[in-house]
Formats: C-alpha cells, sequence, structure tokens
C-alpha cells in the first residue's frame, strides 16, 4: 500500500494545464479567471461524514488508484491538483457530502485503468472557467471556507458564479512541509 501512495505522490507528476483569461485585482485580493478543458477524472463521492472525518482516506483511495492498485497494476503518477467539490450550507459550513477527484494523467486519458475499488469512478467532465483563488499553508475545511468566503466577498453579487458548490484545490503531497500551494475555484457560470 505505501508503496502504491509512494509512487503516487513521488513518480511521475504533471499539472493540469489551463489558460488564464485574465489575471485581476480588487480590494486588494488578486484571483485569476482560467479555463480548463474537459478531461477524465477518477473521483470517489462520500455523503453523511463531515469533511475531516472523511477527506484523507477518499484522498488514500485514489493515490491507491492512480499508483496501481487498479485491473491493470497500472502505476500511472499523479497530475495535480486534487480537487474536492463541497456544497457549502446557507451558513458557509461545508454539507456532509463531498467529491473527491483527480484528473487522470495525460498519457492515460484516453483509456484509463479500470479501478478495482468499485468506489472510483472513471467520470469525463466537461471543459470550465473558474475564478481562482491561490493561497499558501495546510489547508483544512477551515481554511478553504474562509478563503471561499473571501472571494466570494472580491467577486460581489453581480458576477455570475456557482454559489451552490465550490472546488478545493491541493496542489502537494500531504507530508510537504513547506511552500504549499492550495486554491479555492467558482465555477464561473454563463451571464
Amino acid at each position: 500500500m505505501f508503496g502504491m501512495i509512494r509512487n503516487s505522490l513521488f513518480g511521475n507528476s504533471e499539472e493540469t494545464d489551463y489558460k488564464v483569461l485574465s489575471s485581476e485585482t480588487k480590494n486588494g485580493v488578486s484571483f485569476q479567471v482560467r479555463r480548463y478543458d474537459a478531461a477524465k477524472y477518477a473521483s470517489i463521492s462520500s455523503e453523511g461524514r463531515t469533511y475531516d472525518q472523511v477527506i484523507g482516506e477518499l484522498v488514500r483511495k485514489l493515490l491507491m488508484y492512480i499508483g496501481g492498485n487498479n485491473e491493470q497494476g497500472e502505476a500511472m503518477g499523479i497530475a495535480f491538483p486534487i480537487i474536492i467539490t463541497v456544497y457549502p450550507r446557507n451558513d458557509g459550513v461545508f454539507s456532509r457530502r463531498l467529491v473527491v477527484g483527480i484528473r487522470i494523467p495525460n498519457a492515460y486519458q484516453r483509456e484509463p485503468p479500470v479501478p478495482t475499488d468499485s468506489a472510483i469512478k472513471v467520470e469525463e467532465r466537461p471543459g470550465m472557467t473558474v475564478y481562482a483563488l491561490q493561497f499558501a499553508g495546510f489547508a483544512g475545511e477551515s481554511e478553504y471556507r474562509a478563503e471561499a468566503s473571501r472571494l466570494m466577498r472580491t467577486l460581489g453579487e453581480t458576477t455570475p458564479f456557482q454559489r451552490k458548490q465550490y472546488f478545493c484545490c491541493s496542489y502537494d503531497p500531504p507530508l510537504k512541509p513547506y511552500g504549499r500551494r492550495n486554491e479555492v475555484w467558482f465555477l464561473q457560470e454563463d451571464p
């Protein structure tokens, strides 16, 4: 198990490509508007447990899959970021529903290995335009919520973005002690 996780985190890695449509600063907060192409993702979901109770387990299962725990025994490496879709309640607290996804690396996009864990699904996600706010440090639910609130205030009421869900993104292995990169993404809606 450790070998599969080690391979997924420290083996081949790539960052998901995107196009920066604009870089903006409003009220002292800098963010980007980015376009991501459609791609295949490995995803796993949970309902009923809190973010902090379940996130480690879900990420570990995905790392096992991309590290070689699949029908082909193929160690794929990893494509950052790890993307966690959260569904906030009206008070901003995460609901007990979340989806964790990792983009399948480019070399495996055409024919991803078949998961052996039935909880993991390989899905085609459509292209998307997001408002992205980057921040540093270790990020858990409270940090993601704070940064999402900051981005929401910055974008204001008239900016067309999805308010019922957003994405919490991590670009680093969990044991990286410094220089960590995290982001919050809001999905742009058509005006």
